[in-house]
């Protein structure tokens, strides 16, 4: 039975290594697997999904205004796919994710979301939100703050290094820019 799954965490806490790790693990079941990420995040280069420790595979993208059921039926409809993962999912909108437990449900395929729970200011973003609402499984990829207690915040930093408060929700940043805390040390790093 086909599912939608909702695998979050903080930055760092390697979300898309778990991501690559079970498309391998279908593809050498002799499966294929579809690999999604967000188009705004080109961090790995265009249309790549890639982890910190150096592994990476070529993925489709999606925009904002994508249907996702749509692209999903379209890409079952050329070949078989055993499992659709999506990185960066937190990026998606509510109607997408919407339109992927659409999918799941009506073209029967399972689909894995990797993503962010909240943004820096402690905000849930709007695909995470959905998916928290509307997944049937959900998988929390635990990292660890400095202190070695488990991170459940990110702050952003500024360029002195300390904690940003404002700003827009989204801005593509990887470890010069993130640092994934425990709610404890966010709430220090952001003076509350």
């Amino acid at each position: 039975m086909a599912k939608l799954y909702f695998n979050y965490s903080t930055m760092n806490a390697g979300k898309s290594t778990l991501l690559l790790q079970a498309s391998h693990n279908y593809r050498e079941g002799g499966m294929q697997t579809y690999l999604i990420t967000a188009q705004l995040d080109n961090r790995a280069g265009h249309a790549r999904i890639a982890s910190r420790i150096g592994i990476g595979e070529p993925a489709d993208t999606f925009a904002p205004d994508d249907d996702m059921f749509a692209k999903l039926a379209a890409r079952c409809a050329q070949n078989p796919v055993a499992c659709v993962f999506i990185d960066e999912a937190q990026f998606l909108t509510k109607t997408q994710v919407w339109q992927l437990a659409c999918a799941v449900d009506d073209l029967g395929v399972p689909v894995m979301c990797y993503g962010l729970r909240v943004d820096f200011q402690g905000n849930l973003f709007p695909g995470s939100a959905a998916l928290l609402a509307w997944a049937d499984e959900m998988r929390e990829v635990r990292t660890i703050c400095h202190c070695g207690k488990k991170a459940t915040m990110v702050i952003r930093r500024g360029p002195d290094g300390r904690a940003l408060q404002d700003g827009e929700q989204v801005q593509i940043g990887g470890n010069e820019t993130y640092v994934s805390l425990c709610r404890r040390h966010w709430r220090e790093a952001v003076s509350d």
